[in-house]
């Protein structure tokens, strides 16, 4: 896997990945960027949440959910002093499908959490605290 970023101006960069697309990233104001584009760490939120959303949605199709929506709500808090890493990152996943069952929503996130999400248990092995949640929403009527 390869990237590469270019220094545009400022505190503004072009994050290339090696797949051949672009991201802008850019600092506050208060930092010298103009807030045109993510912040590095935001990214690496972004990253986590698009892993570990990747696995869950791959798990629940194998086990034939009709799921037709799955939105995953990340928080992170960290470090008051620099290096500012963060120290904890919530993951709260919204699926919404037709009769969906309890158990293989459960089941898909703990996989991505403890077996599959090369990001967040890379994070987490850096000393991370990282938790799950999940709820359910149903659009069939029984």
């Amino acid at each position: 896997m390869k990237a590469r970023i270019k220094w545009v101006q400022d505190a503004m960069f072009l994050a290339e990945s090696g797949s051949g697309h672009s991201v802008v990233m850019d600092g506050p104001e208060d930092h010298g960027g103009r807030n045109l584009g993510v912040r590095p760490m935001e990214m690496l939120l972004m990253g986590m949440g698009g892993c570990t959303s990747f696995d869950v949605m791959s798990i629940l199709k194998k086990s034939r959910q009709d799921v037709v929506d799955c939105v995953a709500q990340m928080e992170a808090e960290r470090a008051d002093e620099v290096p500012s890493v963060f120290t904890k990152i919530h993951v709260h996943f919204v699926v919404t499908g037709n009769k969906l069952k309890e158990a293989q929503v459960k089941r898909a996130v703990e996989l991505s959490a403890e077996k599959y999400c090369s990001a967040s248990i890379m994070l987490e092995k850096g000393g991370v605290e990282i938790t799950h949640s999940h709820e359910i929403v149903e659009l069939s009527a029984g």
